[in-house]
């Protein structure tokens, strides 16, 4: 009886403190700042192409590309405090849809400011490409380890796939520039097949079950990989090919565009995020393509100007405070 008794009584929980405990810097830090960071990246290397397409100087760009790297280096450093306190706070980010979107945004991202370094500090960038490579390959493992160890349910393929499997594909934007084009193309042609497999596998999963609203943003990271083939296939000599992945990429973004209610029917969350890359990869293609899609990079990256700037701000304003964290289900350290 005393048995039974002890087993009905209400769990005794903790008395809140006072004062409140401070938590310690950085320690919350969220993965969901990368997403739109990257965009912000792309959106400098899409404005440089812009910028060079009508014969403008590259002044802005420049400013603006300093801002950004500045930017992802204070999110990376916030997040390796964060990693140095407590590293398993890493297993903890990546058993959460936001966190693995974020580390392997923030990874990516690292690809990405290579290319922003190639005409100015070239042998900085070198280093940081392949670091980034081998970072991301790291991140990879790591993703696929916890993917692993989770229910069925949990490891289905979603579009955040692209980021991890198929991010690799953004070394190539400063891999040929760099003289390395051997490795663009290997990472072209490397990526290419595994980011069919993610289409057609999710495509199949999108005619037989309608995904959360919530979750409907990340549809659009689907765009990404058509579009970063596309600038990759023009950079190794594969003209062709790039016109067709431009094209690829124009008619999913058109498709999406169709459906923007629908993709966006929960309204402004952190995940917007993952509007911000594909937009800017996309207007990177077209405006590294034939000069038939000039006019049509050049409308959407007047669209990027003003929609990732909105997006990173509206992220970036949640970080302080922690509810970024809390509503992307952040680990603390």
């Amino acid at each position: 009886m005393v048995q039974d008794r002890a087993r009905y009584r209400p769990k005794q929980y903790p008395p809140p403190e006072f004062p409140p405990r401070r938590v310690a810097r950085f320690a919350k830090t969220p993965p969901a700042v990368f997403p739109a960071i990257l965009g912000a990246i792309g959106l400098v290397l899409a404005l440089r192409r812009g910028l060079a397409a009508l014969d403008l100087p590259q002044a802005v760009a420049d400013l603006l590309a300093g801002l950004v790297l500045m930017l992802w280096l204070f999110a990376a450093f916030a997040y390796a405090v964060k990693l140095a306190r407590r590293p398993g706070v890493l297993w903890e980010d990546l058993r959460v849809l936001p966190g693995r979107a974020g580390l392997a945004a923030c990874t990516a991202g690292g690809l990405a400011v290579a290319a922003l370094l190639v005409p100015h500090a070239p042998d900085a960038a070198r280093i940081v490409l392949f670091g980034g490579l081998a970072l991301h390959a790291a991140l990879a493992l790591a993703i696929l380890r916890i993917l692993a160890g989770m229910p069925a349910e949990a490891r289905g393929v979603n579009p955040v796939w692209h980021l991890t499997f198929v991010g690799f594909i953004i070394g190539g934007l400063s891999a040929a520039p760099l003289g390395h084009e051997a490795l663009a193309r290997w990472l072209l042609w490397g990526t290419l097949p595994v980011a069919g497999v993610i289409w057609g596998i999710s495509l199949a999963q999108l005619l037989r079950r309608v995904p959360p609203a919530p979750l409907r943003p990340l549809l659009a990271i689907h765009l990404a990989p058509a579009a970063l083939f596309s600038t990759v296939a023009g950079l190794t000599g594969q003209a062709t090919l790039a016109m067709v992945f431009a094209g690829l990429a124009l008619a999913l973004l058109l498709v999406m565009l169709a459906a923007g209610r629908w993709i966006a029917e929960a309204g402004f969350t952190p995940l917007w995020g993952a509007f911000t890359f594909p937009l800017t990869a996309l207007a990177s293609a077209l405006l590294a393509s034939d000069a038939a899609f000039i006019w049509t990079g050049i409308a959407v990256l007047v669209t990027a100007l003003g929609f990732v700037p909105f997006v990173l701000w509206r992220v970036m304003r949640l970080w302080p405070g922690g509810k970024l964290a809390a509503r992307t289900n952040a680990a603390e350290a």
